[in-house]
């Protein structure tokens, strides 16, 4: 253990809520809690629109949801949209912390507020009525922490921080992949052109099959021989909820080539892939009923015509779902001539599996850098003679 440290209460090297005017009324960059990713350091999205209230930030600073289940979903980030000077704002629900010069840098503050050394106690401190329990912001500014030196803040900070920045590159190529993979299907498919089309149900090309739901008794959080693991909305965001059900209680099994629907609430529509388990009443996975038709009804199922025609199917709340007479009603137009198909597959096959491949990498990355931060923070990992 590093005893290089000073122990003080947080709000001795970090400002919480620092004070920041926006004249109301005035449009600024505006970070909704939706713009903030589980466990994601960077934002990746924000809007313009006008400021009649909510926290405000600058670039560097870290913003913490302070309301429950976001913060449990963990629902932090460092603020990195903003040009300089320029002041944003976002959420009621945020808890905005800044590095105070000359005692900590933002990214030490960033992962401090991520691990379980400021995490926990502040979901501790919850209070409130069911489903709106709040923060209790003064519990926050009075942990007890010990700090590393300027110096040691930085070696800590470099070290999470390049995990980060290789998971934040895999995730930009990722994105590219997907959008080329997307551009060359709305091009062959969608662009009017000399290609016979026919109209067809997109029941011809597709079954699907719900999962199942196993009792809570039956759930564990760390694996063990005879169990197999619980597959769920969330984990396609975040390791950190990892569940397992015994493999006698598995009923769907899905493996991470499959196409994932989710099925309700308000991820309902969202596709997803990369996992290997037994999949819950949530989510629905596709069978092609050609091999061949996968990367083609995987770009369809991920396409807007999908995803808007899906959320208004029937009039019927997102709570409420899809079923198979949905799936029946949608109706596209598909190549008479199957040859176009089984190319489209050829080419854009190998740019999924190199998303796949990178998923998996983030994945690890991730894993590693969730074992790290606790350790390093708390001083179990000495970097004092770590050379950066």
């Amino acid at each position: 253990m590093n005893t290089g440290r000073t122990k003080a209460p947080l709000i001795n090297f970090i400002e919480v809520n620092p004070r920041e005017t926006i004249d109301k009324g005035h449009l600024s960059k505006k970070i909704g809690m939706d713009k903030l990713q589980p466990f994601c350091r960077d934002i990746q999205e924000y809007e313009i629109a006008e400021f009649n209230g909510g926290a405000k930030f600058r670039n560097s600073d870290t913003i913490m949801a302070r309301i429950t289940p976001c913060l449990e979903n963990g629902k932090i980030a460092m603020v990195n949209v903003l040009d300089e000077n320029e002041v944003g704002f976002g959420s009621t629900e945020y808890i905005v912390f800044r590095a105070k010069k000359g005692l900590t840098i933002p990214d030490f503050v960033y992962y401090l507020v991520s691990s379980s050394i400021v995490r926990n106690p502040a979901i501790k401190s919850m209070v409130g009525s069911s489903g709106r329990q709040r923060v209790q912001i003064d519990v926050v500014k009075n942990i007890e922490i010990c700090f590393p030196s300027i110096s040691e803040q930085f070696k800590i900070a470099s070290i999470l921080k390049a995990l980060d920045d290789k998971i934040a590159l895999n995730n930009k190529i990722n994105n590219n992949l997907e959008q080329q993979a997307m551009a060359l299907y709305e091009n062959t498919f969608c662009t009017p052109s000399n290609i016979a089309m026919k109209h067809i149900s997109l029941s011809d090309l597709m079954d699907y099959s719900g999962g199942s739901q196993p009792p809570a008794s039956k759930f564990i959080f760390i694996k063990r021989d005879g169990y197999i693991r619980f597959v769920q909305i969330r984990d396609y965001d975040t390791d950190s909820h990892i569940t397992y059900i015994p493999e006698s209680a598995k009923n769907k099994l899905c493996e991470e080539h499959d196409i994932m629907i989710a099925r309700y609430g308000a991820s309902l529509g969202r596709i997803c892939f990369g996992i290997n388990g037994a999949y819950n009443v949530a989510l629905a996975k596709v069978f092609p009923k050609k091999s061949f038709f996968r990367e083609f009804l995987r770009c369809y199922l991920s396409s807007r015509t999908f995803y808007e025609g899906i959320n208004n199917k029937g009039g019927r709340s997102a709570q409420a779902g899809f079923n198979q007479s949905d799936i029946n009603s949608f109706e596209i137009d598909f190549p008479a001539d199957e040859t176009i198909v089984k190319n489209f597959e050829c080419t854009v096959a190998p740019m999924f599996e190199q998303r796949l491949q990178l998923k998996k990498e983030n994945q690890h990355l991730a894993s590693l850098r969730d074992t790290l931060l606790p350790k390093l923070m708390s001083g179990e990992l000495d970097v004092s003679n770590v050379e950066i």
